[in-house]
C-alpha cells in the first residue's frame, strides 16, 4: 500500500464547531485544474496555519489544537476557523503573513481571494485602534454635523511651495475644512515638506483669523518610518492636528508605530489608500477594500479614503456602504462576516476621486453626514477659481442637508449656479 504524501485532508472538518475565540476568514477559491474543492481548502487552511505540503515523521500533539479548519463549504465560498493561540497579540502584519500570506502563490489554486475576517473580542482587545475616531475629528475641526470638507491642490504633484500654499489658502477661504497633499507628494526638490509646512502654517492662521473657523492640512508625512516620527513632530510643533499616510505602501507595522507616535502628539491619522487596487481590484483573487479598511480601523487610523460610486474610480455602491459601515459601526452583520468592535472607536469614510458639486447629494445620499467629502479638481476648475469652487461645494451640502434640489438653491447662489453649469451631475469615467 502507497504511503500517505499529503495531509491536507486533515485541516478540512466540515462537522466543526467554531470556538468562541477562534478567527474566522471568508474566502472566495477556485481550484487549478485536477484539484478538488476539498483538497484546495484543504490547503488554504492548511498554508495559512500550521501544515506543510507532506506528512511528517512526527508532530507535537499541539499542531492539532492550534491548526486551522475548513469548516463550511458553499460553491466557491469557504469558511476557515483559526485558533486564537496562532495569533501574536497587536501584531498585524503576522496576521497577514498567516490569512493573506504564502495562500496567494499555491499553485494548487487559480484563484482565492480574501473577503473578510471576524475578529474575535480578545484578539480585537491587544490592537488601539483610532485614537480620536468620528466624534474626536469632528472636535478639533469644531464641525457637529455636515461632512468634513477637504480639497487637494491640483495637479496632483508640480507647485513648488509657495503656490501649494496660495492654492491652500483659496480653498480655506471659499470654506473647506482641510487641505491635503495627494498621495506622491511628500518632499520635493520644487516642494520641500518643511518649506510647504513652514508656508501653509502661515496662511493657514491667516485664514482662521480672517473666518473666525478651524483650518488644517492633511500633510503627507509617508517614508521611511524613523522619518515619518520626524515629520510627525514638526507638524505637531507647528500647530497642525492631523498627519497623513499613505498606509498600504508604508505597511501596517509603520502604520501601527504611527498610531502610538501620533496619538502621543495628539494628531489625528488621515489614511490614504494608495496601492490598494492591486490588491482588491481583481474580484477573484487577493483581497477586498472591506477587509482592508476593516484592519486600518483596527490598527488606529482615524479615516481612510473608501470611494464613492459615483466618482472616478473603481466602487459600487453596495461596496462603499459596506466600507464605511465597517468603519463607522460598532457591530456588523453583514454583508459578509459579523464583527463586534468592543472598544474600538468609529473611523471617518472619506470619498475621493472625481468629484464636483453636482455630486454633492448622491455622495452624502450613500454616505451620510458622517464622512470627509475630498472635491479637489471639482473646486479647483471652477470658472471662477478655486475659492468659488469651495464655497459651491459649501452651498451644495448646505442644500442636501436642508432638504433642497441643486438647481433651486443655485437661483441665489451664483457659485453653484456657475459649477452645475459646467458640470451640471456628470460623472468623470
Amino acid at each position: 500500500m502507497t504511503e500517505k504524501i499529503d495531509w491536507y485532508d486533515k485541516f478540512v472538518d466540515l462537522n466543526y464547531t467554531p470556538a468562541k475565540d477562534d478567527l474566522i476568514c471568508l474566502y472566495y477559491f477556485e481550484p487549478a485544474k485536477g484539484i478538488s474543492a476539498k483538497e484546495a481548502i484543504g490547503r488554504i487552511a492548511s498554508e495559512s496555519s500550521a501544515g506543510t505540503w507532506t506528512t511528517l515523521h512526527e508532530l507535537p500533539a499541539r499542531v492539532e489544537k492550534i491548526k486551522a479548519r475548513a469548516f463550511e463549504l458553499d460553491g466557491k465560498y469557504v469558511k476557515v476557523a483559526y485558533p486564537l493561540d496562532l495569533w501574536e497579540p497587536g501584531n498585524a502584519p503576522q496576521l497577514l503573513s498567516g490569512i493573506a500570506g504564502n495562500i496567494f502563490g499555491m499553485k494548487a489554486l487559480r484563484n482565492l481571494r480574501l473577503l473578510d475576517a471576524s475578529l474575535p473580542a480578545k484578539y480585537i482587545s491587544s490592537f488601539k485602534g483610532p485614537h480620536h475616531g468620528i466624534s474626536g475629528i469632528r472636535n478639533l475641526l469644531k464641525v457637529k454635523e455636515r461632512p468634513i470638507t477637504g480639497a487637494v491642490p491640483k495637479p496632483k504633484i508640480g507647485f513648488s511651495a509657495a503656490e501649494h500654499a496660495k492654492v491652500a489658502y483659496e480653498t480655506w477661504m471659499g470654506g473647506f475644512d482641510l487641505v491635503k497633499d495627494d498621495e506622491n507628494l511628500t518632499s520635493t526638490s520644487f516642494n520641500r515638506f518643511e518649506d510647504r509646512l513652514s508656508r501653509m502654517t502661515k496662511l493657514r492662521d491667516k485664514a482662521e483669523k480672517e473666518t473666525g473657523e478651524q483650518k488644517d492640512a492633511l500633510l503627507n508625512i509617508t517614508g521611511e518610518t524613523k522619518e515619518m516620527i520626524r515629520k510627525a513632530k514638526l507638524l505637531h510643533d507647528s500647530g497642525w492636528r492631523f498627519a497623513m499616510i499613505d498606509v498600504v505602501t508604508c505597511g501596517t507595522a509603520s502604520v501601527q508605530t504611527m498610531r502610538d507616535e501620533c496619538g502621543d502628539l495628539g494628531l489625528a491619522i488621515h489614511a490614504h489608500r494608495a496601492m490598494h487596487a492591486a490588491f482588491d481590484r481583481n474580484p477573484k483573487h487577493g483581497l477586498t477594500m472591506y477587509f482592508l479598511a476593516k484592519l486600518m480601523r483596527l490598527i488606529g487610523v482615524d479615516e481612510i479614503h473608501s470611494g464613492t460610486a459615483i466618482g472616478k474610480l473603481v466602487g459600487t455602491k453596495k461596496e462603499i456602504t459596506g466600507i464605511a459601515n465597517v468603519l463607522r459601526d460598532s457591530q456588523i452583520k453583514e454583508p459578509f462576516l459579523s464583527q463586534d468592535w468592543g472598544k474600538i472607536k468609529p473611523a471617518l469614510p472619506v470619498s475621493s476621486g472625481g468629484l464636483h458639486p453636482g455630486l454633492i447629494p448622491s455622495v452624502m445620499g450613500i454616505l451620510g453626514n458622517d464622512c470627509t467629502i475630498l472635491v479637489s479638481g471639482g473646486i479647483h476648475g471652477h470658472p471662477k477659481g478655486t475659492r468659488a469652487g469651495a464655497k459651491a461645494v459649501m452651498q451644495a451640502i448646505e442644500a442636501t442637508m436642508e432638504g433642497i434640489d441643486l438647481s433651486d438653491y443655485a437661483r441665489k447662489n451664483k457659485e453653484l449656479q456657475q459649477a452645475l453649469l459646467k458640470w451640471e451631475y456628470y460623472k468623470p469615467k
